[in-house]
């Protein structure tokens, strides 16, 4: 089942350059996800009576280009496939003459939200999302080779506004943390992140960071080195 929703670029989305930014990009896909999940009857209060949530593993986002402020677009989601305990969901975006200005590919999986472990999801609850062939789009594996040679970023708090309705850091916080502790401003066309646990309010966000040829790394650990997220910038 294709879900479409109509937007503009809002004033409040946008960076000095006058144009959206990667994490609103982001966040356009992620509600475009929710609000589909809410017509479709598997919203937020349903999961939560099943004590059930699907919690984003991992994300690949390509930009071909930046919406300016004032744009209208349609973001479009489908689910493209369900197996075990994973959902597969792609993303688009596309300006006013129906030109695509990026995309996604991202990796979902359904969670006990009291166990903390994962399940398979019903039967009736992937029926009601359907499945679309794949997006057509280079897809990389999840896998993010870690750079060999990084270097320690100052330290920092998860804050209240990084936390969502599942109690943990929202999955787009993470890219907009890894924007923040680089040290100079990058364009990012192709991002990857690969989720690797929750951080919550109180813990503390130990980066690191490498900058390669092609690409930017940067580690987002506890203080153990253990990462939360790893994010790849190109």
């Amino acid at each position: 089942m294709y879900y479409t929703i109509e937007g503009r670029i809002r004033y409040s989305e946008i960076d000095h350059h006058g144009t959206v930014t990667l994490p609103g990009i982001i966040n356009y896909f992620q509600d475009c996800s929710t609000f589909q999940s809410e017509d479709i009857g598997e919203g937020r209060a349903k999961l939560a009576k099943k004590k059930r949530a699907w919690i984003l593993s991992y994300w690949q986002v390509i930009v071909d280009r930046y919406p300016k402020m004032g744009e209208k677009i349609t973001v479009g989601t489908f689910s493209s496939g369900f197996q075990g305990l994973f959902g597969k969901r792609n993303f688009v975006m596309k300006d006013e003459r129906g030109q695509q200005v990026a995309c996604a590919h991202s990796l979902w999986v359904y969670l006990d939200v009291e166990s903390g472990r994962p399940v398979r999801p019903d039967q009736e609850e992937i029926d009601a999302y359907g499945e679309e062939p794949p997006l057509e789009m280079p897809y990389e594996g999840r896998k993010i080779v870690l750079p060999k040679e990084t270097k320690d970023l100052p330290v920092f708090p998860v804050r209240k506004y990084h936390i969502d309705t599942n109690e943990h850091v929202n999955n787009c916080q993470y890219v907009q943390m890894a924007l923040e502790v680089l040290p100079e401003e990058i364009q990012v066309h192709k991002l990857r992140v690969d989720y690797k646990k929750s951080a919550v309010l109180g813990d503390r966000i130990f980066p690191k960071y490498a900058k390669e040829e092609d690409r930017v790394v940067v580690e987002l650990c506890d203080e153990g080195g253990k990462a939360y997220a790893v994010v790849e910038f190109a």
